[in-house]
């Protein structure tokens, strides 16, 4: 098989490149770095099986020879980042999708869409399904992620519908696990560098919104498991284990062994007063559910943290 993936130098799509040589792929991987950071492939250099190639994906992508599979992965993905970034984010939303999924067309390629459990917005239903159709506001500040990914999937069923493209839409949870950001603005990467800096974790609101975070090796398998299936509709892949934030804090601050305290700041604009995927249908039809426990992942992301944060 050869893969391409845009934004293969990011958090998530750094472990699927990964994940795809171990499987004897040759990947391709696309990112104009952003957001994503070279560190996270520089291991990959050298594997005559990997390529990387610097590239805004919102412009036109050239890649020579055949291609089995087009992952789009590439787009900011932290409300720190689509807040600075918005109109950023909603060209990659669009037109970067219009472009990787026009590499798959001409390719022949299966093509596999990152979307995002963001497109149910602050949900009315809980936990959500995938035929829940989300409560967005399309003009808020947060909409131009929300909006994006909600387009990207319209988009996407349209090329499958109208040109016979092959297509996957998995919407992703809270996904964590090392290579994240310490400056990545989302709630667990922020506890845990307040928590090793000894400086007080920021709560929003009251703390008791939800939250239910997936270790990112489960998140993979989850992914390359929708991948090699013929499922073209939307599959939510995350953990449904879930936690108010501010339990989440007092866990955080437990586990590194941090005597900080906790403080209280308003909530942001449209910020998502629960979340929790009901995985009914990845457990059905992809065999798939998380085994790796929030103690678990969270050890070793916090190690991972603790030796960023040294350097």
């Amino acid at each position: 098989m050869r893969t391409m993936i845009t934004g293969g130098a990011g958090f998530l799509g750094s472990h699927l490149c990964d994940y795809l040589l171990e499987k004897g792929h040759d990947v391709i991987c696309i990112d104009n770095l952003l957001t994503g950071s070279a560190q996270n492939i520089e291991h990959c250099i050298g594997n005559p099986n990997f390529k990387f190639i610097k590239h805004n994906v919102s412009e036109y992508i050239y890649v020579g020879g055949e291609i089995d599979n087009v992952l789009h992965f590439a787009s900011p993905a932290s409300p720190l980042d689509y807040l600075k970034l918005p109109i950023q984010t909603l060209k990659v939303g669009s037109l970067g999708t219009l472009n990787a999924i026009g590499v798959a067309k001409l390719k022949k390629a299966k093509f596999f869409l990152a979307s995002t459990s963001e497109v149910y917005g602050d949900p009315l239903v809980h936990p959500q399904k995938e035929d829940y159709w989300g409560n967005v506001n399309p003009v808020g500040p947060r909409g131009v992620y929300d909006e994006a990914k909600r387009f990207a999937e319209a988009m996407v069923m349209a090329y499958h519908r109208s040109h016979g493209v092959d297509t996957r839409i998995v919407r992703i949870f809270n996904t964590y696990g090392p290579r994240m950001r310490v400056n990545d603005g989302r709630a667990l990467p922020a506890f845990i560098s307040q928590a090793i800096n000894g400086e007080d974790l920021t709560v929003f609101g009251d703390g008791s919104q939800t939250r239910s975070f997936c270790y990112v090796s489960d998140l993979v398998e989850g992914i390359y498991r929708l991948l090699i299936t013929d499922i073209n509709e939307p599959v939510n892949i995350g953990n449904p284990t879930e936690i108010t934030l501010l339990d989440f804090a007092k866990e955080i601050i437990s586990m590194t062994g941090s005597k900080s305290e906790i403080t209280f700041k308003p909530l942001p604009i449209d910020d998502p007063k629960c979340r929790q995927p009901d995985i009914t249908k990845a457990k059905t039809l992809l065999n798939w559910e998380p085994k790796v426990s929030r103690s678990e992942g969270l050890k070793k992301t916090i190690d991972y943290f603790q030796s960023v944060l040294k350097k």
